[in-house]
């Protein structure tokens, strides 16, 4: 029997939320960067990116000491990919559907920037010399083809509290999640070497 208290459709979702879009909600989305995007963009160092592929979906985060994002024009994103954990979630699913979505975020900033479009994978020998970095390269860089481009209003950001520099204590530790996934895993050691090894495999 279905939930009669589930919006299952479009209809039914309309209904509920029975007002029309706000007019700024909607004037604020563009095709391209426009000079007010993209100087928003400019300084960004952290963004999520969400994918889908034959596992389902993910979002993944991105992150760098310098902008994370080169602007090759108004439409096009170049963004390097550095050394990871290899499972390469991201990356499996953008061979097999190229859609992405990202959120761009700044520290102290309540909006954060939305980018949807398509994006594809270069090893291009060119296009990674030039984000070389103290003799290391990323192993690839993202195209990223711009569709839309839109700031999100800072309630999210508001609501959360989560620049309001207050830290979380008594989280559990990466070994401790990992050891809780796969009891065998030795979660002491992991988090014993995690500051070291991470610093040192950054790029």
């Amino acid at each position: 029997m279905a939930d009669k208290h589930i919006l299952g459709n479009l209809d039914d979702l309309l209904a509920h939320y029975d007002k029309p879009p706000a007019e700024a909600s909607l004037a604020k989305v563009a095709d391209h960067l426009t000079p007010a995007y993209r100087a928003w963009l400019e300084p960004v160092q952290f963004a999520i990116l969400a994918t889908a592929g034959a596992n389902g979906l993910d979002c993944s985060p991105r992150g760098d000491s310098e902008p994370l994002f080169h602007i090759r024009d108004d439409r096009t994103l170049l963004m390097p990919d550095w050394h990871g954990n290899n499972r390469l979630d991201t990356l499996r699913n953008l061979v097999s559907i190229p859609a992405i979505g990202v959120i761009c975020l700044l520290p102290g900033v309540g909006e954060c920037l939305r980018i949807g479009g398509t994006a594809s994978i270069s090893i291009e020998p060119a296009l990674i010399d030039r984000f070389e970095r103290e003799g290391k390269k990323p192993r690839s860089v993202l195209i990223v083809e711009i569709s839309r481009v839109y700031f999100q209003c800072a309630r999210s950001i508001i609501r959360s509290g989560i620049w309001n520099g207050e830290i979380e204590q008594g989280v559990p530790t990466a070994g401790q999640m990992a050891q809780g996934a796969h009891p065998g895993f030795d979660g002491e050691s992991y988090d014993a070497a995690l500051s070291d090894r991470q610093l040192k495999t950054l790029w």
